[in-house]
């Protein structure tokens, strides 16, 4: 259950103390209102009221008091370490397995169930994954269906995935488990109490699906196996209570973990993986002077490790090379590919992947893990802990750099700011191709001088809200009716979310929110609450309605110069919000003599302004009302004065009909002789 209140202490008769903090947990926001109103001396004056009535009301009103107090937490996240032995035959694409989990609760909560992830249970006919895509047909992910028949439905007997536990024990007395597909229920034989550990040990085998979507053999760039949510992985809890999302296609979620894996396999593999390698010199590919060790079996033996992951991630192929260059101030990269002139471009990438890892550092914050890895794997770009398998083939640079900064981006918004992606699509995709703009705009300059590097996603979304098609950004990854609307809500309109949200508190302010925001919540669980939490306090502004508007619904912003006088000295400008969501309004002329003057129209229920942007000094008119369509001001320039005029000079609002937001002013004809 959710907790809404924060930690407190409170005793009545003639001595008090409250403590409360609302910024040690997340708070619904009628919640924090009672709690900010109700001061230590209002509670001090209740309680002395208190004592002159009869015992009985006293000791209900001391109950209320205590279901409060029980509802009140401070953040908490759990975690998990994982200890594998992993024994894969390769001619088969099979493999054994056996992991000791060690689980702690740090939530209040006693738990007398956990839940883990089998994700491969997924890619089989029948599945749940294909029952999706055969009723979504054309409207779905197009990796999944071709023509809008599934591909899942035609995997060959033998390639379906499968993840088959053997057995479960729970501090080592076998427990009670229950398979639903791609979640299992474990029944514990002892309740785990808060602020305490388990250890859960298991044996399963599996076998490697048919490649469809991310993980599997044989991918179309004949990469062997890429080996992604492959292991019975525990599911994350939270206040939300249990995230068990059936495997449909999309996101993923879980609690941060520390890994030590053991991997046998035949020793002409070479293996790339998000972790540390702990035996360089006994493998293949890493160490050029590597003396390979072999069993009886000739299977060599990996050993990863890694820590404070949400996932361990890797692939195996027997013909990648490994090649690796160290970041100045940054992590050590790998990249782990096929070598061949399809994939040529990749030593070109270096460079640029260099220059994406600084330009975060700088923009964002700094990334916290030793080394990330890119490896040839999967079906087109998936993140994971500390590496994304993506495919290498077919691209121009630009295409390849694309794709390596925004996989590489995930490792800000996915894994160190771990949102619940299935529940928040558009913050995980979202932010991230908001920075994948903000880089591929400095790492690939455009050749035509554009308003600012996000124009194009404002494009797509415009265009997008006139198919009709458009479904809100708050609703499940995994519930859009449409792909298209999916990738609007989650990429286009998450990027967007950012935009608007510097136009309206101004850029500098923005980038304060981004840094304080990812210092604050690293390797945490944010949600959109904390993010606006933060937002709201540096801007001074109340943004609750902008969050509502835009993430909640489907409504447009619209705005447009309705009318221009000229007069002798002066210019009167109507201003009309013909759309539906209400926003504050940057206006702007074009001097005649090249200059250009700024103002802002402040919306009310901001209830103060932006005082600064990099777009430019402006002037401050008075509040447009969100319920008032026109708004009529006055500015001291003469039409001989003003080149051009209108909303929005730096094209950051995502206004829906642009067209009528500019009007260039006629020359004055000169007279005729």
């Amino acid at each position: 259950m959710r907790k809404f209140w924060p930690a407190a202490k409170h005793r009545c008769r003639t001595k008090i103390q409250i403590n409360i903090n609302p910024s040690m947990a997340r708070l619904e926001g009628f919640f924090v209102h009672r709690i900010q109103r109700y001061d230590q001396n209002s509670y001090l004056s209740a309680c002395k009221n208190l004592n002159k009535m009869n015992k009985g009301l006293l000791l209900m009103l001391s109950l209320v008091f205590g279901l409060f107090s029980a509802q009140q937490t401070a953040y908490y996240q759990q975690s998990a370490k994982y200890k594998m032995d992993i024994d894969v035959d390769a001619p088969n694409f099979t493999y054994k397995g056996n992991q000791t989990v060690s689980y702690t609760n740090n939530s209040p909560d006693e738990l007398n169930v956990v839940y883990f992830h089998l994700y491969w249970n997924a890619f089989k006919p029948g599945s749940m994954m294909d029952q999706r895509v055969q009723n979504q047909g054309k409207n779905g992910d197009s990796r999944l269906q071709r023509d809008g028949i599934s591909r899942l439905a035609s995997i060959p007997e033998g390639e379906e995935g499968a993840q088959n536990i053997r057995w479960i024990k729970q501090n080592g007395k076998e427990v009670k488990f229950e398979v639903q597909e791609t979640i299992m229920k474990v029944v514990l034989n002892s309740p785990l109490k808060p602020n305490s550990s388990t250890t859960f040990t298991m044996e399963w085998d599996a076998v490697i699906p048919h490649q469809i979507r991310r993980a599997g053999r044989n991918n179309r760039e004949g990469i062997d196996m890429t080996m992604t949510q492959w292991y019975p992985k525990i599911a994350e809890y939270d206040y939300d209570g249990w995230a068990t999302f059936d495997y449909i296609g999309r996101e993923f979620h879980a609690p941060f973990a520390d890994f030590d894996i053991t991997i046998k396999i035949d020793k002409e593999y070479v293996i790339g993986a998000g972790g540390t390698l702990e035996n360089p010199s006994e493998v293949k590919g890493y160490d050029a002077n590597a003396n390979i060790k072999s069993d009886n079996k000739n299977k060599a033996t990996w050993r990863w490790t890694a820590k404070n992951l949400l996932d361990f991630a890797w692939a195996a192929d027997r013909d990648y090379t490994v090649e690796e260059f160290t970041v100045l101030d940054g992590p050590k990269v790998y990249y782990v590919y096929q070598k061949s002139e399809k994939t040529q471009l990749w030593e070109e990438s270096k460079q640029y992947v260099t220059k994406f890892f600084q330009l975060m550092n700088a923009a964002f914050g700094r990334y916290v893990y030793p080394s990330y890895s890119f490896i040839q794997g999967g079906d087109g770009g998936m993140e994971y802990g500390m590496c994304t398998m993506i495919l290498g083939e077919g691209r121009s640079l630009e295409g390849l750099v694309g794709l390596m900064v925004h996989e590489g981006g995930h490792s800000y918004n996915q894994q160190i700011l771990a949102y619940n992606e299935s529940v928040r699509p558009w913050m995980d995709e979202g932010f991230t191709s908001y920075y994948d703009d903000y880089v591929m705009h400095q790492l690939f300059p455009p050749k035509e001088p554009v308003a600012n590097p996000f124009v194009g996603s404002i494009r797509s979304y415009v265009n997008f809200t006139k198919t009709g098609k458009e479904e809100p950004a708050v609703w499940l990854a995994d519930h859009h009716d449409n792909g298209s609307a999916y990738s609007i809500a989650s990429y286009v309109k998450g990027d967007l979310f950012l935009v608007q949200l510097g136009y309206i508190i101004g850029e500098q302010k923005l980038s304060l929110v981004m840094k304080e925001f990812y210092n604050q919540w690293k390797l945490k669980h944010p949600t959109d609450r904390d993010f606006m939490h933060i937002a709201q306090r540096i801007s001074g502004m109340d943004l609750k309605w902008f969050h509502h508007y835009w993430i909640n619904t489907t409504k447009t912003i619209d705005y447009a110069v309705k009318d221009v006088q000229y007069g002798e000295t002066s210019t009167t400008v109507t201003l009309e919000n013909k759309g539906s969501v209400p926003m504050p309004v940057d206006f702007s002329i074009l001097t005649t003599d090249k200059k250009v003057v700024n103002y802002q129209i402040p919306l009310n229920m901001t209830h103060t302004w932006k005082s600064s942007d990099i777009y430019g000094d402006f002037k401050t008119l008075n509040y447009w009302p969100w319920t008032q369509k026109e708004y009529t001001f006055t500015i001291p320039y003469s039409k001989s004065q003003i080149s051009a005029l209108g909303i929005d000079f730096s094209q950051r609002m995502a206004d829906v009909n642009p067209e009528d937001n500019f009007v260039d002013v006629e020359a004055p004809k000169a007279k005729a002789k």
